[in-house]
């Protein structure tokens, strides 16, 4: 049974970085001090406790996000001389360092993401309910490509953050360097709160700026004893300039601190963590501390960060959502609702965000509280799909066990179980008319294979299992092939989607054959055309068919793919009146319309960057029905979308290539042979890091080629940026077959 925690001893944070960062080694130790587990597992010994998919376990990667609660305690004052655990036991009440004085208890909600591109909407839909975040870079590799990437999608969702650098012990550790890649490639404003004793082989503690002290930690008790004492002489200069470099970068945006500095009085170490947290929370600044997971060396002073700097749930900006009733904006902290009109709104609201399919619970919905309480036995309204639903159990995560509990109240993270009809993104609240809250935005799959059953046997089975395989992860698309008939798959790489077929068979038993890899193209227009379609039908006098519609169709601007806000994709306007045809038929002509867009005329790929206009139309008030005008108004789509000059959409890829120097002219040779745009080239410490954008059809293989240009010693990775009409010779080619298969 979970405790009940304080709204403002709550922590939600997430882990996210570079894949081999050490996100889930961290996640581990953290546990460990905690109190949570009686021994930590290691991702290369395959018996972590976050990893807990087989997949996960057997690769030695992060798949799936998730969702974990420990208790950590915490003090504005310096900690004592020597911590020991009072005892260590796998329940999250017990806490390492029960011991201490004045110490504040913190109750912190845990999300371990995937640092594989393929796995991006598990970082997505995590960041979109966190409060907080820890980064984690690798003190070798600094700032890898996949770092920039979840740290801009913390950015887009404003969730402040605190820097952790790992694996201090690594040959070709540099804390510096790192330091200063964090503040040339991600946030200016990033200041050190620790830096480390030693590097690599003689690495051997910290040296907290604030405090002023050398922290040691225990190998013998594997970290779980530590203690300060005075900074090494020889370290003291360097730990003194850092801290002057500390207190500058907080006085320019601390009166407080500044009054002090400027007059040359010592400010106290209460003083600076209370400015560090202000300024952490509103995102002005980023801590960064240092240590090795690995090693178990920074890891309570890292807990103590997070309590001491990341905001809690009443802290943070308030969800944005809108009235359902007026279309107003809303605004929800845990305590109040606030909307440009004077109506009572919700006293419960949550969001789904991630969606599990259990084998013995069945369909687990991970949710977000952002106001109210929510109660086992309770009825739920979806307000996306307007359904109302019973909540049968309230469970409390720690990675795949379960704990049952009676309530979630706002801040509180946890599953819910009973709802047959919910997907990630949909609202929850107990009002009929309340509030939508801003659902999750995912990027498009770009890649597909077709698949198979190896059997007759596995014939049903393959349908349910991608049914539930798509339920849970919203970047996974199944969908027929109107030529081939084929079952095609599609998602955001290669690794995702092996992934997928190998969950099929060892979590569903379900044996398949699977294609080659093809592009997911998409298709638009370039000219604005009006066109009539109609479905009319004299059935000799038993009634009949009758239905015209009148569109226009305009080509979007086709979408920057560096731009931050995503604009609408497709947009339909109704320009008519009631006289012209009656309002219970308009949505009919819409949903005619929409639908026709899932098959473009060329390669029959779903067409976007189009506005559609109903400007005309006609009915029979005899025998027209909804159904002529949703195929009237499908009829003039298929016509304008030939009259209307369309093209081919293909999916552009930010390719990173980390290489040794005498290899960068080869590479950026061949990336030019596959119709590829140079970024930048920038150092990486030793080595170059050659960032592109390549069309994904030109990047198949690439892996092989890269080895072959550089002797095997180059690596690299690539990220979806977004979709680019292709040239009239490259949609020539692929209309002819000869260039990429497609879907």
């Amino acid at each position: 049974m979970a405790k009940k925690t304080d709204l403002s001893a709550i922590r939600n944070i997430g882990i996210i970085a570079h894949i081999d960062a050490g996100k889930t080694t961290l996640t581990e130790r953290i546990l460990f001090y905690t109190g949570y587990l009686h021994r930590f597992g290691e991702v290369h010994d395959g018996n972590t406790f976050m990893d807990w998919m087989e997949q996960e376990r057997d690769r030695g990667i992060t798949i799936t996000s998730a969702v974990t609660t420990c208790y950590w305690k915490y003090s504005f004052q310096p900690s004592p001389t020597l911590i020991e655990p009072s005892n260590i036991s796998s329940q999250p009440e017990t806490l390492l360092s029960e011991k201490n004085a004045n110490l504040h208890e913190c109750r912190i909600n845990i999300i371990d993401t995937p640092g594989h591109v393929d796995f991006t909407a598990e970082v997505e839909r995590s960041l979109r309910v966190l409060d907080g975040a820890i980064g984690v870079f690798c003190a070798v590799a600094g700032v890898e490509p996949q770092s920039e990437t979840v740290w801009h999608q913390a950015d887009h969702y404003k969730v402040p953050r605190i820097a952790f650098i790992n694996k201090m012990d690594r040959v070709g550790a540099d804390f510096e360097h790192t330091v200063e890649m964090i503040r040339e490639r991600l946030t200016a404003n990033a200041v050190a709160l620790t830096v480390p004793i030693g590097k690599e082989d003689t690495f051997e503690g910290i040296v907290d700026l604030i405090e002023m002290k050398a922290y040691y930690f225990d190998k013998s008790s594997k970290g779980i004893k530590y203690h300060f004492q005075d900074i090494p002489n020889q370290l003291f200069d360097y730990a003194a300039e850092k801290r002057e470099e500390l207190v500058e970068i907080i006085s320019e945006y601390d009166e407080g601190v500044l009054a002090q500095y400027v007059e040359g009085i010592d400010i106290s170490p209460i003083e600076l963590k209370k400015a560090i947290r202000k300024l952490t929370i509103s995102n002005i600044i980023t801590p960064i501390f240092c240590g090795s997971a690995l090693k178990n060396t920074g890891i309570q002073r890292l807990l103590d960060a997070i309590c001491l700097y990341l905001p809690s749930p009443s802290e943070v900006i308030p969800a944005e959502g809108k009235d359902t009733d007026t279309g107003e904006s809303v605004f929800i902290s845990p305590h109040k609702q606030t909307s440009n009109v004077n109506r009572e709104l919700t006293s419960f609201a949550a969001l789904v965000f991630k969606v599990q399919v259990d084998p013995y619970v069945g369909k687990l919905l991970f949710v977000r509280v952002y106001c109210g309480v929510l109660k086992k036995g309770d009825i739920i309204i979806n307000q996306t799909n307007k359904k109302k639903e019973r909540v049968n159990r309230i469970l409390q995560m720690f990675s795949n066990r379960k704990v049952d509990i009676e309530s979630l109240s706002a801040g509180d993270i946890g599953a819910i179980v009973g709802t047959k009809i919910s997907i990630t993104g949909d609202t929850f609240t107990k009002r009929e008319n309340d509030l939508l809250l801003e659902s999750i935005n995912f990027p498009d799959p770009v890649i597909s294979i077709a698949i198979e059953p190896k059997t007759k046997g596995d014939q049903d089975n393959l349908s349910g299992a991608l049914n539930r395989l798509q339920e849970e992860d919203p970047t996974f698309h199944v969908h027929l092939d109107k030529d081939t008939g084929q079952t095609l798959i599609s998602g955001m790489g290669e690794l995702h989607l092996e992934i997928i077929v190998d969950r099929l068979e060892k979590e569903y038993g379900v044996k398949a054959n699977v294609g080659n890899p093809r592009v997911s193209y998409k298709e638009t227009i370039t000219k604005t055309v009006e066109i009539e379609g109609d479905f009319i039908r004299d059935l000799e006098g038993k009634g009949g068919h009758f239905a015209i519609v009148k569109l226009r169709v305009t080509p979007l601007k086709v979408m920057d793919i560096h731009q931050e806000q995503e604009e609408p994709k497709i947009i339909y306007r109704n320009l008519i009146s009631e006289e012209i045809i009656p309002r219970n038929y308009w949505k009919s002509v819409e949903e005619g319309a929409l639908n026709a867009l899932n098959d473009g005329p060329l390669i029959g790929c779903p067409v976007e960057q189009i506005e559609i206009e109903l400007i005309g139309g006609q009915y029979n008030v005899l025998i027209t029905k909804e159904v002529d005008f949703i195929i009237a108004a499908s009829v003039a789509i298929g016509k304008a979308l030939v009259a209307a000059e369309p093209r081919i959409l293909e999916p552009i890829m930010l390719v990173n290539v980390i290489t040794p120097e005498e290899f960068v002219g080869d590479i950026i040779g061949d990336i030019n042979s596959k119709r590829g745009k140079i970024v930048v080239i920038r150092n990486q410490l030793t080595k170059q890091n050659i960032v592109a954008e390549v069309p994904m059809s030109e990047l198949f293989g690439y892996s092989t080629s890269l080895r072959s240009l550089s002797q095997g010693r180059a690596v690299y990775t690539m990220e979806f940026l977004g979709y680019e009409k292709t040239p009239l010779s490259t949609q020539n080619n692929i209309l002819k077959g000869v260039t990429g298969s497609y879907q």
